[in-house]
């Protein structure tokens, strides 16, 4: 099945940042990002979920856990 292409505005939402944070980051190469006819971008769904793993951090661990 392939995957499903965000819009700017649609992977900005996902990410909870500004649409300018994205296109930041797509022009310094931090995200993948999918150039159609020249200019328009638009970012893998599966790239974007892998963004979100990847900088998935662990609670912190209170006294009471340990």
């Amino acid at each position: 099945m392939p995957d499903k292409l965000l819009t700017v505005a649609q992977a900005a939402e996902r990410l909870g940042v500004r649409v300018s944070t994205i296109y930041a980051w797509a022009y310094e190469r931090r995200i993948p990002a999918v150039k159609l006819f020249g200019r328009a971008l638009r970012f893998k769904e599966s790239d974007i979920d892998k963004l979100i793993r990847q900088h998935e951090r662990p609670a912190r661990r209170t006294n009471q856990q340990q």
